[in-house]
């Protein structure tokens, strides 16, 4: 069996090193993650996957955009393709206090989602920033609209409602070369409590050297009502090479 194995979870690319952006906070940070593994033989199969964002400041502003994508094959057959993109606007009251815009755009039609699609206002609150931890609050009111790969249950293929959205990410530095964070997120319907979706992140990224970084992570992807016959959990668990530039 032939195995070609690349978890580069990196071509990361940051405009400035990390000392010149605690120097300046308004310069343009990105962050890219890329893998992809390929295995051929008895066994044929091809995964990729991508997670990126960027960030940029000016004074009071900031804005952000996240990509985030998987595909994958087995023998030659589509398993798996899906993709989110989101994007955040922030205007800063004081130090601690934000208002925040959210846009999102969802697709994952093996879990029965051709697009889901959710915007509105919020607000963000830094509960803790120090050099070791790190914890931002997010929440928002949506309007939301989610378009079904097959009619769910009632029929419809079409849902739109009222939702929200909340959010936390917390960062702790461990150690001078050892990094902890947790993402969670949970977005649902204000009037349907069992319509909700959640989201986590867990991750350990240890520094190898002043530009290479090892790191573990372990993502879970929840729909508490999944359309008949499938399942409501898609877990990733990945090894990562991370490289800063």
């Amino acid at each position: 069996m032939k195995k070609i194995l690349l978890s580069a979870a990196a071509l990361t690319t940051l405009a400035l090193s990390a000392q010149a952006a605690d120097k300046n906070p308004d310069v343009l940070v990105t962050h890219t993650e890329l893998g992809y593994i390929q295995t051929d033989g008895n066994t044929k199969t091809k995964t990729f996957n991508l997670d990126a964002n960027a960030k940029k400041a000016w004074g009071k502003h900031q804005t952000s955009l996240k990509l985030d994508g998987q595909y994958g094959s087995a023998d030659d057959k589509e398993n798996k393709k899906k993709y989110l993109i989101e994007g955040n606007y922030d205007y800063s009251f004081t130090k601690t206090f934000a208002f925040n815009y959210l846009i999102g755009y969802k697709s994952d039609i093996y879990s029965g989602f051709d697009s889901q699609f959710y915007t509105g206002p919020g607000a963000k609150y830094q509960a803790i920033k120090n050099d070791k931890h790190d914890l931002s609050l997010t929440a928002n009111i949506l309007y939301s609209k989610d378009d079904y790969h097959l009619p769910a249950a009632n029929g419809d293929d079409t849902n739109d409602y009222t939702g929200y959205r909340a959010q936390g990410v917390y960062n702790w530095n461990i150690v001078n070369n050892l990094k902890f964070t947790q993402e969670l997120g949970l977005r649902g319907d204000l009037e349907d409590s069992e319509n909700y979706f959640a989201t986590s992140k867990t991750a350990f990224t240890t520094k190898i050297s002043d530009i290479f970084s090892a790191g573990i992570s372990y993502k879970i992807d929840y729909v508490n009502k999944p359309l008949p016959g499938l399942e409501n959990k898609d877990t990733t668990l990945t090894a990562n090479l991370i490289m800063d530039y």
